[in-house]
C-alpha cells in the first residue's frame, strides 16, 4: 500500500491511542512488525499556544518509521498552521483525527464531532493538505450515532479535498468501544473511494486480520486495543500472511520480559517517575488472562520505582514458574 508517495510494507499498523501510543510503545510495536505508526493526538490549539508538552508528543525516532503525526482541532486555519509546525519533527504524513469519542475532545467540536459537519471536514482536509507537501490521512468513525451514519459521505468529501488515505473505525461515537464493530461500513467506504482504506476495530488476532481483509476488501488493517500488552500481535500477523504459520501466544516469561523492556524505554524518554505511573496500566494489560493477575494489578498501583517493578515481576515469576 502507498499513502501518497510513502510505501507501506507488511500487513498491520499501530493505531494512534492517546495515553498509550507514545514513542516507546510505537518503537516497540515497530520492532515486532507494525508496518507504520501514528502519534498520540496533538492539539492544534496547543501548538498555536506553543505548549511544550504538546510539542513533545510529536517527537519521532527513525526506529518507528513510517510514522505520522495526528492532529485534532476544528478550525481549518489553525489545523493548517499546526501541520506546518509538525513538519519540524519530520513526520512521514499528517493524520487528522475525526474519530475520537472522548467527551473532552468531541465535546469541544473536535474528533468524532466533526462528522456532524461533513463540509467542515472537507475544509479542514483541504487546508491541511494545501499547507504541507507530505501526504494527509484521516481517521473517522462510522458516524456520530446510529441516526447519522455518514462514514461514506465523509470519506468521499475527504478524498475530494486531498486526503491520501482514510482509516475507518466501524463504530459510531455514541457506541464508544463496546458493541461489536461494524465491518460492513468499512466495506462500504472501500467501495466508495479510490484512495486506500484502512480498517480498524476488533482485530485481536491474525485470524481477525485475515477476516477483516476478506470481509471488507480494505487495503490495510489498523490495530489499537488489540496491541495493548500485546505488541507481538504484529509478528503473529506477519507470520500468518507471509508463512501461513501461527505463532503461539507468548509465555508469561516473554510477556514480563517485554513489559520490562517497554517500561525501561518509557523511563529513558520520560523519566522514571512518569514511566512508573504509566507502568501501572501496562502491568494489567501484559498480565491479562493469567490467574491471580488482579492481585498484581492492585500492587502495581503503588509502584514508585523501576526497581520496585522488577521486584514485582520477580514475584510473578515465582508464582507462575515455581
Amino acid at each position: 500500500m502507498f499513502i501518497g508517495n510513502v510505501e507501506i510494507k507488511g500487513f498491520a499498523a499501530l493505531a494512534p491511542m492517546a495515553g498509550v501510543a507514545d514513542r516507546a510503545f510505537r518503537e516497540l510495536c515497530t520492532d515486532f512488525g507494525a508496518s507504520y505508526t501514528v502519534t498520540e493526538m496533538v492539539s492544534s490549539k496547543g501548538l498555536e499556544y506553543k505548549s511544550e508538552k504538546t510539542e513533545q508528543l510529536m517527537q519521532i525516532s527513525d526506529k518507528e518509521r513510517p510514522c505520522g503525526v495526528q492532529l485534532f482541532g476544528n478550525d481549518p486555519k489553525t489545523m493548517a498552521l499546526a501541520a506546518e509546525k509538525a513538519l519540524e519533527y519530520a513526520p512521514d504524513f499528517i493524520d487528522i483525527n475525526m474519530g475520537c469519542p472522548a467527551p473532552k475532545v468531541s465535546g469541544n467540536g473536535c474528533g468524532s464531532a466533526l462528522m456532524k459537519n461533513p463540509t467542515l471536514c472537507g475544509e479542514i482536509v483541504k487546508a491541511v493538505s494545501s499547507a504541507v507537501e507530505i501526504p494527509v490521512t484521516v481517521k473517522i468513525r462510522k458516524g456520530w450515532d446510529e441516526n447519522s451514519v455518514n462514514a461514506v459521505e465523509v470519506a468521499k468529501i475527504c478524498e475530494a479535498n486531498g486526503a491520501a488515505a482514510v482509516a475507518v473505525h466501524g463504530r459510531t461515537r455514541s457506541q464508544q468501544y463496546q458493541p461489536p464493530v461494524d465491518w460492513n461500513i468499512i466495506k462500504q467506504v472501500k467501495n466508495a473511494v479510490k484512495i486506500p482504506v484502512i480498517g480498524n476495530g476488533d482485530v485481536i488476532s491474525a485470524e481477525d486480520a485475515q477476516r477483516m481483509y476478506e470481509q471488507t476488501g480494505c487495503d490495510f488493517v489498523m490495530i489499537g486495543r488489540g496491541a495493548l500488552g500485546n505488541p507481538w500481535i504484529f509478528l503473529q500477523i506477519d507470520s500468518w500472511f507471509e508463512n501461513e504459520k501461527q505463532i503461539p501466544n507468548p509465555t508469561i516469561e516473554q510477556r514480563l520480559s517485554v513489559m520490562l523492556r517497554h517500561i525501561k524505554l518509557v523511563c529513558d524518554y520520560k523519566g522514571e517517575e512518569i514511566a512508573i505511573r504509566e507502568a501501572r496500566k501496562h502491568v494489567g494489560w501484559y498480565l491479562k488472562g493469567f490467574h491471580g493477575a488482579s492481585t498484581f494489578r492492585k500492587r502495581a498501583c503503588s509502584l514508585k520505582t523501576f526497581a520496585e517493578l522488577e521486584s514485582l515481576v520477580a514475584e510473578v515469576y515465582r508464582q507462575y514458574l515455581c
